[in-house]
């Protein structure tokens, strides 16, 4: 099932983060399709959180989609080489949102290894936001797509990951948030009931 625009639109971008786990999120690219399972996703908390785009109540062309009401794409260049998608939560004027760090392939594997010029799966294929971004097939210009669109969506296919099973650790690169980079907003699973993650 596809997720409502409603489940993104909770006040708790934390445990929003967490709940992403063990969901599917998929891209429709050309009419070719890939996805896989959500297993590492971070929470930006908004303008009291000093690693968020929008600290401070900072407004601008580039981070403008995050004030946007949950349920859309936030896409950005990254050190000049990294797409980084993030799904944008909260209401309009609230700019929160979870970073989507990494995935296990399910669908158009074919497709993600020919994407990412490699010749085979691998756990670490997509154990990153910036080759995430590049199997999917996501670019800047997909900042602002909705996310109950038939380009970029999210289903919830009944995989319940169990907290056992998660890290709940720091938020990786942001030590320039001084205290707020020390916050446990990042979740990671290498859980999967059937064993294959």
């Amino acid at each position: 099932m596809t997720l409502p625009l409603a489940y993104y639109q909770s006040p708790d971008v934390v445990k929003l983060a967490r709940d992403l786990l063990g969901k599917y999120l998929f891209t429709n690219i050309g009419g070719q399709i890939s996805g896989g399972i959500i297993t590492e996703a971070e929470a930006y908390k908004g303008v009291g959180d000093r690693a968020c785009h929008c600290f401070g109540g900072r407004r601008t062309a580039r981070n403008e989609m995050m004030y946007h009401a949950g349920g859309v794409a936030y896409v950005y260049y990254c050190y000049g080489m990294h797409h980084m998608f993030n799904v944008v939560t909260n209401v309009q004027d609230q700019p929160d949102a979870v970073l989507i760090r990494a995935i296990y392939p399910t669908h158009g594997e074919e497709l993600m290894l020919s994407r990412l010029h490699q010749s085979r799966m691998s756990p670490s294929l997509t154990n990153g936001p910036g080759k995430l971004t590049k199997a999917l097939g996501i670019t800047r210009q997909h900042n602002g797509c909705s996310l109950s669109s038939d380009v970029i969506w999210i289903e919830d296919r009944g995989l319940q990951i169990p907290d056992s099973e998660v890290q709940v650790t720091p938020r990786i690169g942001v030590a320039y948030a001084g205290s707020d980079a020390l916050l446990p907003y990042r979740f990671v699973t290498t859980y999967c009931p059937t064993g294959q993650l």
